[in-house]
């Protein structure tokens, strides 16, 4: 585990470890959660669908498409241990193909309706 203070900057890079420079990283999805498991009822999202949820976030520049740069503050959940689980979904795209998801950016989705 990485310890942080509240508030603190947290720097995080993901790397495609690929010999095709032609590829390209997109973070679609950062979520935060109390516990390690995804079906969690209690999450935060730094980002979603590609659109920015925490005002916090921001990217960094990369001379390379395979290396994703971004940070956030440290934060921790109200009535919780102080460990918080990061879970990020990334998408490899072929470079310059502007119909791909790496080229699209935040897509709104609207919420889904309960069913009766």
């Amino acid at each position: 585990p990485y310890y942080a203070h509240i508030n603190q900057d947290l720097f995080l890079q993901a790397y495609l470890h690929s010999s095709d420079p032609n590829l390209v990283l997109f973070l679609d999805t950062c979520v935060a959660s109390p516990t390690p498991h995804n079906s969690t009822a209690v999450t935060y999202d730094i980002i979603r669908n590609g659109c920015v949820r925490d005002s916090t976030y921001a990217t960094y520049y990369s001379p390379h498409g395979h290396i994703l740069r971004f940070k956030f503050k440290a934060f921790q959940f109200v009535w919780s241990n102080p460990v918080v689980y990061l879970r990020c979904e990334l998408v490899v795209c072929r470079a310059y193909d502007y119909s791909s998801r790496c080229y699209q950016g935040c897509i709104h989705r609207p919420k889904r309706e309960a069913s009766s």
